[in-house]
C-alpha cells in the first residue's frame, strides 16, 4: 500500500485508513459486532497489506475499539512508530454535565483516556467529531493547541463538518491570528453517491491545505455490490435492519451510479466496493476503510491495484 502526504502537512500516511467504528459496537438486540478476536484479525490483515493508518473514537464501542488497538499493537510485533495512529472527542463517554463537547475539561479528560486506552503517550491525530456551538472556538482552539505544543497531539482535524465549512473557516482564520494550531485534517461523508462536500466543503479543504479523509466511502455498504434494483435485501444487511438506511439510499438516481459501478467493476474484474474506493482514492482523499469480515476487508483493499482509465473515471464522475 502506497504511502501519501495528509493535506498540505508533513505527515505520510496509507492510501487507505482501516476503520474501526464497529469494533466493541453493540447492535440493537445487544450483541456484539466485531468482538476482539475479529477485531485482532482484521488489524492484521490490513497491517499484512502495508495499512499504517488506524481510525478510531473515544465513543467506539464505549472505548472498547481504542483499547483493542492499544492491546493489539501490544500483542503484535509491529512497530508502533510506523503507524499512524487518530482519535476523535465530543460525544459523551460518562454520564456527566461535562461529559461531552469541546469544552476544555472534556476535551483534557478526553485525551487522557484516549491514550490510556490505546496505550500510549502521544496521538498523531485527534479530530473534534462535531462543532460545538455552545463552547467559543477561542476555548477549544487553544485547548487543542496546548495538546500540540506538549506533544501529546501531533495534528488537528474535524470530522462530519460538512454542514460547517465556514465555521472550519473562521477557526483556521484565528488559529492564524492567535498563532494556534489549525485544522489540517478532515473526515466528511463522501462517496459516490453522497458527493455534499464536492462544492464548498472541498474548496475550503483545498484552500487552507486540509487533508480529506472520507468516512463511509462505500455509502454504509450501498456500494459494495450486494444491493441492486430487482435484487431481494440480503438478510441481515444494513438495508434489512434499518428503513432509514433504504429511505436514504435506494432511489433511482442512486442505483443509476450503482448501474454505472457494476459496469466499470465488470471491466476491471474488480468488485465494485474496490472500484468505488479507487474512485475516491484518485480524488486526492485518503479513505476510511471498514469491513464486517476479513474477507470483506481483502476485498475493499484490492482497490489498491484499481487503475482506471480516463474514460472510466469520467463516467462514474458524471454519474449522479
Amino acid at each position: 500500500m502506497d504511502a501519501v502526504y495528509l493535506g498540505s502537512t508533513g505527515l505520510r500516511v496509507s492510501e487507505f485508513a482501516l476503520g474501526t467504528w464497529r469494533f466493541g459496537r453493540e447492535d440493537a438486540t445487544g450483541a456484539v459486532e466485531i468482538d476482539k478476536q475479529r477485531a485482532f484479525e482484521l488489524l492484521d490483515v490490513y497491517a499484512d497489506h502495508g495499512g499504517r493508518f488506524i481510525d478510531a473514537a473515544d465513543m467506539y464501542g464505549d472505548g472498547r475499539a481504542e483499547r483493542w488497538i492499544g492491546e493489539w499493537f501490544a500483542d503484535r510485533a509491529w512497530d508502533r512508530e510506523s503507524f499512524v495512529v487518530a482519535s476523535k472527542v465530543y460525544w459523551p463517554t460518562r454520564d456527566d454535565p461535562n461529559g461531552r463537547g469541546l469544552g476544555r475539561k472534556h476535551l483534557r479528560r478526553s485525551l487522557d483516556g484516549i491514550l490510556g486506552r490505546l496505550g500510549t503517550d502521544r496521538l498523531d491525530v485527534l479530530y473534534a467529531h462535531r462543532w460545538d456551538d455552545d463552547t467559543p472556538a477561542e476555548e477549544f482552539l487553544r485547548t487543542l493547541d496546548g495538546f500540540v505544543d506538549d506533544g501529546r497531539v501531533h495534528y488537528l482535524g474535524t470530522s462530519t463538518f460538512e454542514p460547517n465549512a465556514w465555521k472550519v473557516a473562521r477557526a483556521n482564520e484565528l488559529a492564524d491570528r492567535r498563532g494556534y494550531e489549525p485544522f489540517t485534517v478532515a473526515q466528511p461523508r463522501y462517496n459516490l453517491v453522497d458527493r455534499e462536500i464536492a462544492g464548498n466543503y472541498r474548496e475550503m479543504c483545498d484552500h487552507y491545505g486540509i487533508g480529506v479523509c472520507p468516512w463511509s466511502p462505500l455509502a454504509g455498504g450501498f456500494l459494495s455490490g450486494k444491493y441492486g434494483r430487482e435484487r431481494p435485501v440480503p438478510e441481515g444487511s444494513r438495508a434489512a435492519r434499518s428503513d432509514d438506511f433504504a429511505d436514504r439510499y435506494f432511489t433511482e438516481r442512486n442505483f443509476g451510479v450503482l448501474d454505472v459501478l457494476q459496469d466499470v467493476a465488470a471491466e476491471v474484474e474488480t468488485p465494485p466496493a474496490a472500484v468505488a474506493l479507487a474512485w475516491l482514492r484518485e480524488r486526492g482523499t485518503v479513505p476510511v476503510v471498514g469491513a464486517r469480515t476479513p474477507a470483506q476487508l481483502e476485498a475493499n483493499l484490492r482497490a489498491t491495484e484499481v487503475a482506471l482509465t480516463d474514460s472510466q473515471r469520467r463516467r462514474l464522475t458524471e454519474a449522479h
